[in-house]
């Protein structure tokens, strides 16, 4: 009977993978040794792998442009990075190697720009699309850094009031805009309409009445995003279907509009049963833009994706020790690690967030069902789940022998 760790994983799921592979019963993570990075450093450790981001992005580049070659798209994809998915300077500097933009939510992300400027990291003629409600703050900084001299900042107006404040904050110089479409959210989300953007039926009207005759500001983007992200769902395709139509009206008007955003949502792998079409989606959203754009005799815009968690997710991961465990009653076993998933992985408990999870060493162990908690006395620090039913297995805890475990494509929002 195969009941060792090695052969729950292999009978489970298709392993080994690109990313893992076990060498002499040890975990290796994109051909890299924990245990070896274990005993040097220790743990609890937050890993990054770089060369992850990188390709994430190239992929992404590759699968739409593929899809405009099939489709005879007449326009150019373009790639945001969004800064609030991981604000350190080693993320950001990879994603600048690749010949990327940039997306902004706070004033905040402005200065972290300035200081990728000072390192030359970034270079000014990178699109800046700046979104979110802006406070004052926030506008003041974009316009200051147009001032700079980036020429290509996009401010996406999440509400009517926000263009005169460009001017307050003294703008001086010619703005191109993007408007934020408030889209409709999926019927069973607790609220109707989002709360960022400006309705549908307003938009034209606004851009007729504030920006036509405008000699400082041009419309130049629409944004459409969905708090679903990018799924093959009727609701999916009929918000997008409504951006891209609106899109055409507000073209015919509106000749220096040239670029719609969709935004982001390519989904992370949270199993290693992860399954998502990630090319047929790419080439089906291409398709779509522009047939809808043959029938309306508009030409194609340019297509902006935001992508944030996709771009650093697969990159992060968090390696902990088992310091302890504790029978708590016939059936609930509890492995006890060195820190605090509250505080470390705070998706977990917040919005029970679920990472691939495996075993660092003794993958030739014999399996035991637990729970994994916590050092913490809240009550929510814990883990529980992954894709055995609510339940996680682990090799059996020896005396005298140490476990690490894994928890992996971490590296956004934690």
């Amino acid at each position: 009977m195969k009941n060792k760790y090695i052969d729950l994983i292999e009978q489970t799921f298709e392993f080994p993978t690109d990313e893992y592979k076990v060498v002499d019963d040890d975990l290796y993570w994109n051909e890299i040794p924990l245990m070896d990075i274990i005993k040097q450093y220790g743990t609890p450790l937050r890993l990054t792998y770089l060369p992850r981001i990188s390709s994430q992005i190239q992929k992404a580049k590759i699968m739409f442009n593929v899809a405009m070659a099939k489709t005879n798209y007449n326009a150019d994809y373009h790639y945001c990075y969004c800064t609030k998915s991981s604000h350190f300077s080693f993320v950001l500097e990879e994603v600048l190697k690749n010949d990327t933009h940039i997306e902004t939510s706070s004033a905040f992300d402005i200065n972290l720009l300035e200081a990728l400027v000072e390192t030359g990291a970034l270079k000014n003629d990178r699109y800046i699309v700046c979104n979110g409600f802006k406070r004052p703050s926030y506008i003041e900084n974009i316009v200051s850094l147009v001032a700079s001299g980036f020429n290509n900042v996009i401010p996406v107006l999440d509400n009517k009031y926000e263009l005169d404040k460009y001017i307050e904050a003294g703008l001086d110089r010619p703005l191109n805009l993007g408007i934020r479409i408030a889209s409709e959210e999926e019927p069973k989300f607790e609220f109707y309409t989002s709360r960022l953007g400006i309705r549908y039926n307003d938009i034209i009207p606004y851009y007729l009445e504030k920006i036509k005759d405008n000699n400082l500001f041009s419309m130049k983007m629409l944004h459409f995003f969905i708090n679903t992200g990018i799924k093959d769902t009727a609701y999916y395709w009929n918000e997008l279907s409504k951006a891209v139509n609106l899109y055409c009206e507000l073209k015919k008007i509106c000749p220096e509009l040239d670029s719609l955003n969709i935004g982001g949502g390519f989904p992370v792998k949270n199993s290693l049963e992860f399954n998502y079409d990630y090319e047929y989606m790419a080439e089906e959203i291409v398709a779509q833009i522009k047939g809808i754009c043959v029938q309306n005799d508009v030409p194609e815009p340019d297509i902006f994706t935001e992508f944030g968690s996709f771009t650093v997710g697969e990159s992060g991961a968090m390696l902990y020790s088992i310091v302890h465990q504790k029978q708590q009653n016939d059936r609930e076993l509890w492995n006890m690690i060195d820190s605090s998933f509250m505080t470390t992985l705070p998706d977990t408990w917040a919005i029970s967030q679920r990472y691939v999870l495996l075993a660092v060493n003794n993958w030739g162990s014999n399996y035991q069902r637990v729970h994994l908690g916590g050092l913490t006395c809240d009550s929510q620090d814990f883990y529980n789940a992954e894709a055995h039913s609510n339940a996680i297995f682990l090799p059996k805890i020896v005396d005298g022998r140490e476990q690490f475990i894994g928890l992996f494509n971490i590296g956004a929002y934690q």
